[in-house]
């Protein structure tokens, strides 16, 4: 079983702090946010445990929308605290419904600690395998973990026109591409955090609100959220008319 998630802890020395300060100013692409009418959303799912290939995105597709999944392909098909993750056919699956498949390294390595060469590695193998599925080349990122590095930004820079952090905040001109906020929609008060940041959007039109989650079951893990929660989450945005897009599409036109 895969259980990375329980063994993760962030780095919380000195040095661990300066690297997090510092990624927040180095490599940045500023997004320009303009022009628009409503507020954009984005649907996100990390790592793609089985539940966010199937109930997840059945409960999106009922009202139309397209989600963005981070997959770390060394992991398709194994067993973990999510449940069962993906495999290559429920990935292909979900491109072919017009998901966007996204890169989230190899093996879900900690890109705040790892070496530009390990992580160059790690997402170039990634996206190998997603294209022997028969997928074209990832065109945004998620840090696993949420963990960022001058080096990972560096080399990230030039693969993805944007990749996604965990800190919260919206998405507005002058947010950096390469290091964007996203709000979790997870643990007990997910659901609720996740409506008060759609609020927050909806007063905001030239603005981007990316949401994130695990699992998607009855009995989710600390970092998933229940069907009822996802679906109340689809239902608001629709109401409040949000226009959902994935990532991918919400970078192109911030770049």
């Amino acid at each position: 079983m895969t259980d990375y998630a329980h063994a993760y802890s962030a780095d919380r020395s000195l040095y661990g702090k300066l690297r997090r300060r510092a990624s927040k100013l180095l490599y940045r692409k500023p997004a320009h946010i303009d022009g628009q009418t409503r507020p954009l959303l984005t649907f996100s799912f990390d790592d793609a445990p089985l539940t966010a290939t199937t109930t997840g995105a059945e409960i999106l597709e009922t009202h139309g929308f397209k989600a963005t999944y981070y997959i770390s392909a060394g992991l398709m098909g194994q067993d973990s605290h999510f449940g069962l993750y993906a495999d290559a056919a429920h990935v292909r699956s979900l491109h072919d419904r017009g998901h966007e498949i996204a890169c989230h390294t190899l093996t879900h390595i900690d890109c705040g600690r790892a070496k530009a060469s390990e992580i160059a590695l790690s997402v170039d193998d990634n996206q190998k395998l997603i294209q022997s599925l028969g997928m074209k080349s990832s065109e945004t990122f998620a840090y696993p973990y949420g963990d960022v590095s001058p080096q990972a930004k560096k080399v990230l820079k030039t693969r993805y026109i944007a990749s996604r952090a965990l800190h919260h905040g919206l998405i507005t001109t002058g947010t950096d591409l390469n290091q964007t906020p996203a709000i979790g929609i997870e643990g007990d008060n997910g659901k609720a955090l996740a409506l008060e940041w759609m609020q927050r959007a909806r007063a905001t039109p030239q603005s981007w609100l990316v949401l994130y989650t695990h699992d998607v079951r009855e009995n989710p893990s600390p970092w998933g959220c229940t069907p009822e929660a996802l679906r109340e989450l689809a239902a608001t945005a629709e109401h409040l008319g949000f226009e959902v897009i994935t990532f991918a599409e919400g970078a192109r036109r911030a770049a």
